[in-house]
């Protein structure tokens, strides 16, 4: 058998930084960690064929050799899945399509001749077994909720890791948390399910023998799901194991907000080597967290919970949303000014999105509010659903928000803010100092502090951090980086034409 793993492409959004991988030289920020372990799932005597195309191009002699061709998508990537779809069947190559993309929407692909959908460990192997007899089903649904501890690692030799930012693991799924916008506990449930301390390690190791040193992304949708097996046995061993070899990863993770309440988890995850946490933060304001359910942000004081995760040394990455039911035209004047207050520096600010499969569509199917499918991008000016506000007040305040959050003034006052606020103990936040540091440092200063707009912004932070916090100084040249990155796409978002619901 000759099979063809796909991985469409990403569009240019907060999350691909597309405009900032040039600057270390690289094609992609991840790797397809999904099809890297359902291939470890697939018959060893297969041949198979890895084809990422965020860092290179699907040949007609890739289609040519492939028996089958294996997609995996997130609802995002639909506009590229669609483009695979139509080069498979104009070869006649078959194709199989998993991941949340066809999970949530198989309906919408006839012509797919396979659907193995919800987790491979529960469903991949029916469809091997029924392949092996030749006589596959079109449609595979899931049975339950598959025990990950016997998830195989990763097969990392398909892909060329040098043409990645950052490598990827993930050590559980679901999240005890449900709000009503987000489908994760519709794809993985609300019950955290991990991986042992074992197999963590083993996939560090794995990662550290291929030759990898750098970041590494924990994927899970909320990494501090199970408190207790954390703080007793995951990080503890990742501290010695860290510590055996010299420190050569720095890891970043997602969470919930409920992070800030425990100082001995904060604690362990700076000392594992955690420097990042992404949280949803979604608005500052009490109705828009009572509306969708996010019983984890309500009745604290958002703001002071930053502060205190930002000083054990975990800067925050945040993500808000505005066009809540309960978001009135103030809402924009209020996420900027809690942002830059804040000192939250990277902010993904996106309109609600509403994905199938959630409560927040299935209120709205209700109320006759769909109409449209959804992209999967909520940074971009497009409502799939009727919004309360009038839908032009919310695309325009949308649209002044990010381009003021991420003009030079506001953001590089931003990052002076985190970076007063952050505290760093121990070893430096990025220990290791490669080439491509190097590179990104020689262009940084050609692109932003030459030639840039924001070049009196860009060396007033450097001098500054260079005298006050000099081992901030790798952070703060990354941060501006980024800073031109979503400067970028907020640009794009900002002359793209309103597409208001009908």
């Amino acid at each position: 058998m000759h099979l063809l793993l796909v991985y469409p492409k990403y569009p240019d959004t907060y999350w691909s930084f597309r405009h900032a991988l040039p600057f270390i030289g690289k094609k992609a920020v991840f790797p397809p960690l999904g099809l890297l372990t359902v291939a470890a799932m697939l018959p060893e005597e297969w041949e198979l064929k890895l084809v990422d195309l965020n860092v290179e191009k699907l040949s007609d002699s890739d289609l040519q050799w492939s028996d089958y061709v294996f997609i995996s998508a997130m609802t995002v990537q639909r506009a590229s899945v669609q483009e695979v779809l139509d080069r498979c069947r104009a070869f006649g190559v078959k194709t199989v399509g998993g991941g949340p993309l066809f999970t949530t929407c198989h309906d919408e692909f006839p012509q797919v001749n396979h659907l193995v959908l919800g987790e491979a460990e529960e469903t991949l192997p029916r469809f091997l077994a029924d392949l092996e007899v030749k006589m596959p089903q079109r449609l595979y649904l899931p049975n339950g909720r598959p025990d990950i501890t016997r998830t195989p690692l990763p097969r990392w030799e398909l892909i060329d890791l040098r043409k990645y930012a950052s490598m990827n693991i993930q050590y559980s799924r679901g999240c005890p948390f449900d709000c009503e916008f987000c489908d994760i506990t519709q794809l993985f449930g609300r019950k955290p399910r991990t991986k042992t301390t074992d197999q963590v390690i083993a996939e560090l190791e794995a990662l550290h023998r291929a030759g990898w040193r750098g970041g590494v992304f924990f994927v899970d949708d909320n990494f501090i799901g199970d408190k207790p097996k954390l703080k007793k046995e995951v990080l503890p061993t990742m501290i010695a194991w860290m510590k055996r070899h010299g420190n050569p990863f720095f890891f970043y993770t997602e969470a919930s907000i409920n992070l800030a309440d425990d100082p001995h988890l904060l604690e362990l995850m700076f000392a594992a080597g955690f420097r990042e946490v992404f949280i949803g933060i979604e608005s500052p304001e009490e109705d828009a967290l009572r509306e969708t359910g996010k019983t984890q942000n309500r009745n604290r004081d958002l703001a002071a919970s930053v502060r205190c995760i930002q000083r054990a040394g975990l800067q925050v990455q945040g993500g808000f949303i505005v066009g809540f039911d309960s978001d009135s035209p103030a809402i924009f004047d209020k996420q900027l000014r809690f942002i830059q207050e804040s000192g939250i520096v990277v902010a993904m600010v996106g309109i609600l999105m509403v994905l199938r499969g959630t409560k927040l569509h299935g209120r709205l199917s209700n109320e006759g509010r769909i109409i449209n499918g959804s992209t999967g991008n909520n940074t971009e000016a497009f409502l799939n659903y009727r919004p309360k506000m009038p839908p032009q007040d919310l695309i325009a305040g949308y649209q002044r928000l990010i381009r003021t959050l991420y003009s030079p003034n506001y953001f590089y006052d931003r990052l002076m803010t985190f970076l007063k606020e952050y505290r760093l103990s121990g070893t430096s936040s990025f220990p290791l100092l490669q080439r491509r540091d190097v590179r990104a440092f020689v262009r940084s200063m050609l692109f932003l502090g030459i030639l840039g707009r924001e070049r009196l912004h860009y060396w007033k932070v450097f001098f500054w951090t260079l005298l006050r916090k000099p081992r901030l100084l790798p952070l703060a040249i990354t941060l501006t980086i980024y800073g031109f990155h979503f400067r970028t796409v907020a640009a794009a978002i900002c002359s793209s034409p309103q597409r208001n619901p009908p």
